[in-house]
């Protein structure tokens, strides 16, 4: 498969809900080796399919443990559970370079996936991880980073985004 390009913002995708993959097979490999493949490219944490124009329930990511890779795909990922506890990141997207806001999310999630064999696994995940998790699977519900903020706050970065996207043109 070859490289799959980013799709930033404002596309339409990231408005629509992903569908679920209703088969783990050759071609979701080679979709999920191709997203690592971009993630790794754009130097980022994560990437949902729909980063990638594919309405697909789909995730990667890379938070590296003790600075060395740790890639985890998860296809049809599910919270089981969130924890009450909260934490704030900075959280960014390649799909909108140049701006990123402080999001509160919960510490702790509980989440169930299919593997790329098609395995189930559940993982616990808390801290950088837990964050970079939920913000993906925002993706995949027609959600982005954004949404998370006030009305204030992400009017004023989605303006500042739109005049990088124009200076970057000129």
């Amino acid at each position: 498969m070859p490289l799959l390009p980013l799709v930033y913002a404002p596309d339409p995708i990231f408005r629509k809900k992903a569908a679920k993959v209703e088969k783990v097979d050759e071609d979701i490999r080679r979709l999920v080796t191709a997203m690592f493949d971009t993630l790794y490219r754009e130097q980022g944490a994560g990437l949902g399919a729909n980063m990638v124009g594919v309405l697909k329930q789909i995730i990667v990511m890379d938070v590296k443990k003790e600075g060395k890779p740790d890639p985890i795909a998860m296809i049809n990922p599910m919270v089981l559970k969130r924890s009450s506890a909260m934490q704030t990141f900075e959280e960014a997207s390649l799909s909108f370079p140049g701006i990123s806001a402080e999001v509160t999310r919960p510490a702790k999630i509980s989440v169930e996936y299919l593997d790329p064999q098609g395995g189930r696994q559940v993982l616990d995940a808390d801290g950088f991880l837990a964050s970079v998790i939920q913000h993906e699977m925002d993706y995949l519900e027609g959600r982005t980073f954004l949404d998370h903020l006030s009305r204030v706050k992400k009017d004023g970065l989605l303006r500042r985004y739109k005049k990088l996207r124009r200076s970057s043109r000129a």
